[in-house]
């Protein structure tokens, strides 16, 4: 179909005239007629081409926006978890993977918040084990929530395992406080002691002071009596000891710097002694052999059940320690009349300069008398060596 040059009205092919205006039309009408008519064929492909070219951009528009979507979702889920908030991070990392369902990362923190929330079920349930004492079965699931992280990387998983360490350190401190509680023996706190150390809390670090504190105080009263017993190489040891888990403590380094200046005033004191004795060996050899013991007391009465008991006290004014002694002793009545005659050791069975020793005796066969007897010492012997 063309137009009329001279009036523009529509006009069929095959037509020579037009009927509006009955003018003849041009002779070359028809075949630019043809012309336009072969022309027009040529717009199908184009259009099937165009049609594709533009199905192709819509639907990378498309993917492209879902993409972005997807990523943006992603990028939100991430900060959502490095938060802590693992419920909300699994829902968009879930909505990344339906906008983009080859997205590998997506599903990766998909699996890792998966992951995260059953570990944080697990490890409210060690919680609960731990305040029923069941330590052993918590630290199982703390352990086991740890092992779930073995196939993840990244700063949030950093992050859970730091937390999933110190929920071990929670456990850890409630399990030591508990131990605390059972009143445990010194070589246990020796071994508390080293548990405690390994937990990072502040909990923790006051019940190491405490279990230290403990071990300090233990270990120099033992070694004080042993100071006081002259036992100088036995305190040392127990310093020594005490100083393996209290290394820095003030009191024991005190403590040993005595021991050394105990021992060597004790071991002078002794040397002076046995200087002086032999300086004077022969002055002090009639004192010791004759006059090394002085009666302090001695007396006669009833026990409970009416017994006669004998109780006295010797002193050595000797200058070196005696030992053996034995105490000879006369019962008299009222009027001086004796009737018997007994000997009885001193205890100690050693005794140095100045101390004092103790004897008694009780007489079974001699009952209700201790007002009418009297008791006289004859003879008191001793050993110098």
């Amino acid at each position: 179909m063309a137009h009329c040059p001279y009036c523009g009205t529509h006009v069929m092919e095959d037509e020579t005239y037009c009927i509006k205006c009955g003018k003849n039309l041009p002779d070359d009408m028809d075949v630019r007629l043809k012309q336009k008519s072969f022309d027009k064929y040529w717009y199908i492909p184009l259009s099937l081409i165009l049609v594709i070219l533009i199905a192709i951009s819509l639907s990378y528009v498309i993917l492209q926006h879902k993409t972005q979507t997807a990523l943006s979702l992603y990028e939100q889920g991430v900060a959502h978890i490095e938060k802590g908030s693992y419920e909300k991070g699994r829902n968009l990392f879930q909505d990344a993977v339906q906008y983009h369902p080859n997205f590998n990362q997506a599903q990766a923190a998909l699996s890792f918040t998966q992951s995260a929330l059953t570990i944080e079920t697990d490890i409210q349930k060690a919680h609960d084990a731990a305040q029923d004492n069941d330590f052993q079965r918590a630290l199982s699931l703390v352990n086991e929530t740890e092992r779930q992280l073995d196939n993840f990387s990244g700063e949030a998983v950093a992050q859970l395992i730091d937390y999933v360490s110190k929920q071990r350190d929670q456990v850890k401190t409630l399990q030591l406080k508990h131990e605390l509680q059972q009143d445990p023996t010194i070589d246990e706190l020796k071994i508390l002691l080293w548990d405690a150390e390994a937990i990072a809390n502040e909990e923790a670090a006051t019940m190491t002071k405490d279990i230290r504190e403990r071990i300090i105080d233990f270990t120099f009263s033992k070694a004080s009596e042993q100071i006081n017993n002259n036992h100088f190489k036995d305190a040392t040891v127990i310093v020594e000891d005490g100083l393996k888990y209290a290394p820095q403590s003030e009191k024991l380094l005190s403590l040993q710097t005595t021991i050394e200046k105990e021992q060597t005033a004790f071991e002078t004191m002794q040397q002076e002694r046995i200087e002086q004795a032999i300086n004077t060996a022969v002055e002090e050899q009639q004192i010791n052999e004759n006059d090394a013991i002085e009666l302090v007391s001695v007396s006669a009465k009833n026990d409970e059940q009416g017994n006669l008991l004998i109780e006295g006290k010797v002193k050595s004014v000797a200058t070196i320690p005696i030992n053996s002694i034995s105490v000879e002793y006369a019962l008299t009545t009222k009027n001086g009349e004796q009737f018997s005659t007994h000997h009885v050791y001193v205890y100690p069975d050693v005794l140095y300069p100045g101390e004092i020793g103790q004897f008694e005796f009780t007489h079974y066969d001699i009952q209700n008398k201790g007002d009418d007897i009297r008791v006289k010492v004859d003879t008191i012997k001793w050993y110098t060596n």
